[in-house]
């Protein structure tokens, strides 16, 4: 079959490395009959030693061409359905079942917005497993106090716990990309609706925290927290926003919510 010619637009860089697949392969574990969605197969060459692993595959492909190429490549028609779909616009629940697995080699220019989409459904999800960029992983698994902990590390550990696998060089894929990329295995945490009410105080936060993080919290949080808040939530004032814990983050969340729940209605 005629390759398929990478399209930069679509951010693709396609896997071709059988050592990394393999072990990605293994990482996965597949079971048989077990529901996998893949996002961005491009040629298959995952999809491919999950289906003969005995797994049930929903591809979603943004790409007409691989989308349409891909049964034919691949056969299983009984385990392998395709969708032609942006990720960002599908409902899982919907295309997949209730308890769903996740993989793919996310497209690294859009790959922040399909997790954050995926979080939305992550009481659906048993486990996702990603290629993506290093620096991104790096950002994801970044512990307090790191340089690459940030708004990311924290939200992302508000929804799952995560493990960095393994990296892979720009040469296991066709074309190279210009940076490394690595493996995460993330798997969403157990939460119930009070943590999850939690979740856009959380949200906002954070992004006032990050916004400057040059600052201390009792400059960054100005207009949202004042210093006494803060350190009612058990926060020192001075500290900068890449100092603190995910649960530090939640105490200075309830001081907000406290703050708008005693607040008088008119």
């Amino acid at each position: 079959m005629k390759s398929h010619r990478p399209r930069k637009r679509f951010g693709q860089h396609f896997l071709h490395d059988a050592t990394v697949i393999g072990r990605l392969v293994s990482a996965i574990r597949p079971l048989a009959d077990e529901v996998l969605i893949e996002i961005g197969p491009g040629e298959g060459v995952l999809t491919g030693p999950l289906l003969e692993a005995g797994a049930r595959i929903t591809a979603i492909e943004l790409d007409r061409d691989l989308a349409a190429a891909l049964p034919e490549r691949l056969g299983f028609p009984e385990r392998l359905k395709v969708i032609q779909a942006d990720v960002l616009e599908i409902d899982l629940t919907a295309v997949a079942g209730e308890r769903v697995r996740v993989v793919g080699n996310l497209p690294y220019n859009i790959s922040t917005p399909i997790l954050f989409h995926l979080f939305r459904w992550r009481q659906a999800i048993v486990d996702m497993h990603f290629m993506l960029q290093k620096e991104v992983v790096d950002r994801l698994v970044a512990q307090p106090g790191s340089k690459q902990y940030g708004r990311l590390s924290v939200m992302a550990g508000f929804h799952c716990r995560m493990e960095r696998l393994f990296s892979v060089p720009p040469e296991a894929f066709n074309p190279p990309p210009k940076v490394d990329s690595a493996i995460i295995r993330m798997r969403p945490k157990a939460l119930d609706e009070a943590m999850l009410a939690r979740l856009p105080a959380l949200e906002k936060v954070v992004r006032h925290a990050f916004g400057q993080r040059r600052k201390t919290l009792r400059n960054a949080l100005k207009g949202l927290l004042d210093e006494k808040q803060i350190e009612s939530a058990g926060v020192d004032p001075k500290a900068r926003a890449e100092t603190l814990t995910l649960e530090q983050y939640l105490a200075l969340t309830d001081q907000l919510s406290s703050q708008h729940a005693n607040q008088p209605t008119s």
